[in-house]
């Protein structure tokens, strides 16, 4: 078939090449199929340029400050700067964040070049479900595919009343800037507002949390929030619940709050931090050129990843929660299978979900009242760092490992942490959970000692009714 000059053909077309996408692209192209993967941008998408990468990146750079500046004083560790003072150029931070970003963007580029994946950079817009017009920077581009996987990932949420500009900022003004904010407000006590808030902190600057809910991080339970919210005072946080943000004061100095009691207060700040969430990108790559079926205002789709149109995928943040990576990534990889002709459906029997806060949070499967509420007769167990090893030698004595499991069959429902470092537990968490493991199960795994992880072995212990070190 002729087409004009500047078309392609191609078996798959991703639209996007976020996490999800790039997966796609790469496990397309190794099953020997004609891939196309269009981004407006980086490679990498969210996470790799504005989000999960990035924002580790100074999560690590902020601790790694405040170790060194707690050498200042006695500690218990006897290390002394011999009067020293420490002091932090965030713009050099910023600089090394950044090579770390452009090392793994052309990673990313690297992979789907081996793949065999033609990258086209330009902004692609659907014209129907088979076509893409893509500008870039040598003119329009025509691609015509059998196959589409929109991957086109989500936006930070904004205030109507907060829009984004000057001193209001999203997390992607918050990671690049140069220098830190005397007093910096976060909008938004969920995980993205409290790892910032718990970076900038430990930069120095005064830091604000302004919650709507009655306590921060609303998508993990209290006794979770409770440890996260003691460490927030001990870093000099000031964290406020059951309060609505308003508007920028009159002179434009700080930030109104409405408090729950119906009065209202004026927050001074450099910067105001709004994170109240992320919506999906529908718009501009023309999603209003499709028969798309949406469900609470995310593109649809079953358990195979498909949208309501023929040949028509969708993947990633576009399709709903949980707004995470590895969610997009295994989504991804799944279509790629699908297409390549293997039969596989998207049913996982849990995503954990880490918040990178200092204590970190892992949560994966159900928590005591997820189980509670879905009618399940339950057991629990919990192991208090303060009990463990390697906790007390690493100063990480705050927070605990819980295991919930039916109290029937002791099947392994779901296992929470929270505590230093924990967020390397997330991968046995989901292991045990996705192999249908039962208590029995984890008690009679040997875990090494000394670890972090052995709090898994004793909650275990503790929900069979026979604790070991407790």
């Amino acid at each position: 078939m002729n087409r004009k000059k500047g078309s392609k053909s191609c078996d798959v077309l991703v639209l996007g090449a976020g996490p999800g996408g790039y997966t796609a692209a790469i496990r397309a192209g190794q099953a020997g199929l004609k891939v196309v993967i269009v981004e407006g941008e980086k490679a990498g998408g969210t996470c790799l340029n504005v989000g999960c990468i990035p924002s580790k990146a100074l999560i690590h750079a902020a601790a790694q400050f405040q170790k060194v500046k707690g050498c200042e004083q006695d500690n218990v560790f006897g290390i002394s700067l011999g009067g020293g003072s420490v002091e932090i150029d965030l713009s050099k931070t910023i600089g090394w964040k950044d090579g770390i970003v452009e090392r793994l963007n052309k990673g990313v580029e690297g992979l789907l070049k081996k793949a065999g994946v033609e990258q086209i950079i330009g902004w692609g817009r659907m014209l129907d479900g088979k076509t893409c017009e893509v500008s870039g920077k040598d003119g329009p581009v025509l691609i015509h595919a059998e196959h589409v996987i929109l991957a086109t990932g989500s936006v930070a949420s904004a205030l109507p009343s907060l829009p984004f500009g000057g001193k209001v900022i999203s997390s992607t003004e918050a990671l690049a800037l140069t220098h830190v904010p005397d007093k910096l407000v976060v909008v938004g006590g969920g995980y993205i507002g409290l790892e910032l808030g718990t970076a900038f902190a430990k930069f120095g600057s005064e830091v604000h949390v302004v919650e709507f809910a009655d306590h921060i991080l609303p998508h993990y339970d209290r006794e979770i929030g409770k440890v996260v919210l003691q460490s927030l005072k001990s870093l000099g946080v000031t964290v406020t619940i059951g309060a609505a943000a308003k508007q920028l004061s009159e002179d434009g100095s700080g930030l109104v709050v409405g408090l729950k009691d119906g009065s209202e207060v004026t927050l001074p700040a450099d910067k105001i931090l709004v994170t109240v969430g992320r919506k999906p990108r529908l718009e501009g790559w023309g999603a209003d050129n499709l028969y798309l079926t949406m469900r609470d205002g995310f593109i649809a789709i079953n358990d195979k990843c498909q949208t309501s149109m023929t040949d028509i995928y969708a993947i990633g943040d576009v399709t709903g929660e949980p707004m995470l990576a590895h969610r997009a990534i295994a989504q991804g990889e799944l279509v790629a299978d699908i297409l390549a002709g293997k039969p596989r459906r998207f049913d996982p029997a849990a995503i954990p979900a880490i918040c990178f806060t200092d204590p970190e949070v892992v949560s994966a499967g159900l928590s005591p009242d997820e189980a509670e509420a879905a009618g399940y007769e339950i057991v629990i167990g919990q192991f208090p760092f303060a009990a463990n090893g390697k906790a007390m030698a690493s100063v990480a004595e705050s927070g605990f490992v819980r295991v919930v499991a039916r109290k029937d069959n002791h099947l392994v429902l779901g296992i929470q942490a929270v505590g230093k470092g924990v967020a390397e537990l997330a991968a046995s968490f989901g292991l045990a959970l996705e192999m249908g493991a039962r208590l029995e199960d984890i008690a009679g795994t040997i875990h090494a000692h000394p670890t972090q992880g052995e709090g898994l072995l004793e909650a275990a212990f503790g929900a069979l009714g026979h604790p070991l070190h407790m």
